[in-house]
């Protein structure tokens, strides 16, 4: 039997996983298509255009797709034009569609359908949030074209009609078949004459093979992508490094590449991390775990720049290195291959604020239609949170709140309801925080304050902390911001409402640089749920009250609140 999308369609998507600063098209003239027609399904406007979709109709029909894909659903295509599809079969020897294995063919159908409904104003951080029928990630770009700008996908299709609304989805029509990524992380360093210095250090130290090996998954599923950040033969000509021979006098200590421990092994190390990150996925934190042990990357993003290793160390500022952002996000079969425009080295990493909004999950980063989508939330279960987990049976519920609504003033406009966390089956909740910095930090929790809740315990890699929560305290307004901070309390939002507290919690000495344990635990009962907002650990040394948070997940400084001058 001939294989099929809703056969793999949920398979494919359990494992895979806007920001500020990067919004794309925020300035961008899109087209929007001058037809919305939702009496006719995908396959139905395909067919009454079929002028232009007639090759499209055949490798549905050859793959028994066409079917599916005229059914009940909710569904994003990206719909290859004739001359698009007589582009790939140029390009790829064959003479007719009928000539193409039919498994390349449903592989491709697969690559260009979404199981969610994704608007091209969803197009904001250069990855769309959620991966296609095929389990690869598509990545959107801005290209202009005679002066209108037009919406690339994966670099190489436009996008010429957008938003075609129909009655089981939407429709995106693209002048190019998307291709599928079928080179390893090894095989698209290789592929590259740019690269070709980097490729001989990958192989040197013995890292080829691993960038080579195909997915696999641990017990937990969770797969093995990999992302490299690479440099080309230009950037190590500018760091005077012309030749392995130069890079192994400069780094290999040991004399041994291949040696886990030797500086040049552990060089190539640091410009690989687990996981896969496009450009989006890495201006979410601002650390990242590599392969050299207990060493993270520094992100930070300036605009539109995304900075590697950027900070001010004893007042001076080290600059970063930019990553090139055309030259990035190219997708592996394996991971994602990104390069940087200059050379950088493993450095020490003091401590960082981390700021970690509960909310921003990879399940629910998935959903596009709710995922800091104001006025939208999604309803969680034990177990469907990889990680976030708690006791008992009840519900925790992810909210985007009303855009101007008090309860929008959160950081990023979102919190999690924990349904609800009381002495008894429903005790506790614990969450893996982001990755954090060696050292030593102050902890702080924000939540919407509800006189129905609990009081709870925090812990941190399973340790008490030295105070409790009360999730029913109102913050004091009337004392001065110092004060009310010397008796473990403080305004932490931008924004002007009374309605959210924050609590100190205690010190906590992090041993090891990588994701911790946070863990919550009843000890009173409690008649309705509790708000999380957002946990902050911040470094020891570090002014606890500035910079504060805001409902568009930036920082403010006292000096933009103050009141403007007449």
């Amino acid at each position: 039997m001939k294989p099929k999308i809703f056969n793999r369609a949920c398979m494919k998507s359990i494992f895979m996983l806007f920001v500020a600063g990067l919004l794309i098209y925020s300035c961008t003239k899109q087209e929007y298509a001058e037809r919305t027609d939702t009496e006719v399904n995908i396959l139905g406007y395909l067919q009454e255009n079929s002028d232009q979709f007639s090759e499209i109709l055949k490798i549905l029909e050859l793959t028994d797709n066409d079917v599916f894909i005229g059914t009940y659903g909710t569904y994003t295509f990206f719909a290859p034009t004739n001359e698009a599809v007589d582009m790939y079969l140029s390009e790829n020897g064959y003479g007719s569609v009928e000539d193409v294995p039919v498994e390349e063919l449903n592989n491709l159908v697969r690559l260009h359908l979404i199981d969610q409904v994704i608007e091209t104003s969803a197009f904001t951080d250069g990855k769309i949030p959620v991966a296609t029928m095929y389990g690869q990630f598509l990545t959107t770009g801005a290209a202009n074209e005679n002066g209108t700008t037009k919406i690339t996908v994966n670099k190489v299709a436009k996008i010429q009609k957008a938003n075609v609304e129909v009655g089981n989805g939407i429709i995106h029509v693209v002048d190019h078949v998307l291709p599928i990524a079928k080179k390893t992380l090894a095989e698209l360093i290789a592929s590259n004459d740019n690269l070709s210095l980097f490729n001989e250090v990958v192989k040197a130290t013995g890292w080829q093979e691993r960038l080579d090996q195909p997915v696999t998954y641990d017990e937990d599923s969770i797969p093995s992508y990999l992302t490299v950040i690479a440099q080309n033969n230009e950037v190590f000509h500018d760091a005077g490094l012309n030749s392995l021979q130069d890079l192994k006098e400069k780094y290999s200590q040991t004399g041994d590449p291949t040696n886990p421990e030797d500086s040049l092994n552990l060089y190539v190390a640091y410009r690989i991390l687990p996981g896969l990150k496009y450009v989006a996925d890495l201006v979410t934190s601002p650390s990242h775990l590599t392969k050299a042990p207990l060493e993270v990357i520094g992100v930070k993003v300036k605009k539109d720049t995304v900075l590697i290793n950027e900070e001010t160390f004893n007042g001076v500022l080290e600059k970063g290195v930019v990553l090139d952002r055309d030259k990035s996000d190219i997708t592996a079969s394996n991971g994602v291959l990104h390069q940087v425009d200059g050379n950088f080295n493993i450095k020490l990493r003091l401590p960082q604020p981390v700021y970690f909004d509960v909310g921003d999950q990879p399940e629910i980063r998935q959903l596009a239609s709710v995922f800091r989508k104001p006025g939208n939330y999604q309803t969680y279960y034990p177990g469907d949170l990889q990680h976030i987990r708690w006791g008992g049976g009840l519900p925790i519920t992810y909210t985007a709140h009303t855009a101007g609504s008090r309860e929008a003033q959160a950081y990023w406009g979102d919190w999690l309801e924990i349904l609800r966390l009381r002495t008894g089956s429903s005790s506790w909740v614990e969450f893996d925080t982001p990755v954090i910095i060696k050292g030593q930090y102050k902890v702080w929790i924000t939540f919407r304050t509800n006189t129905r809740a609990s009081v709870a315990q925090p812990l941190f890699d399973g340790a008490k902390l030295s105070r409790t929560v009360d999730f029913r305290e109102y913050r004091n307004t009337e004392l001065p911001p110092r004060v009310l901070e010397s008796q473990g309390y403080k305004k932490s939002l931008c924004g002007d409402t009374w309605i959210y507290n924050s609590r100190f919690l205690g010190i906590v000495n992090v041993e090891t640089t990588g994701r911790h344990v946070f863990r919550l635990e009843a000890l009173t009962g409690a008649g309705g749920p509790s708000w999380i907002d957002v946990i902050e650990f911040r470094p020891v040394d570090m002014d606890q009250l500035w910079p504060k948070l805001g409902g568009d997940g930036q920082l403010c400084t006292e000096e933009d609140l103050q009141p403007a001058s007449e």
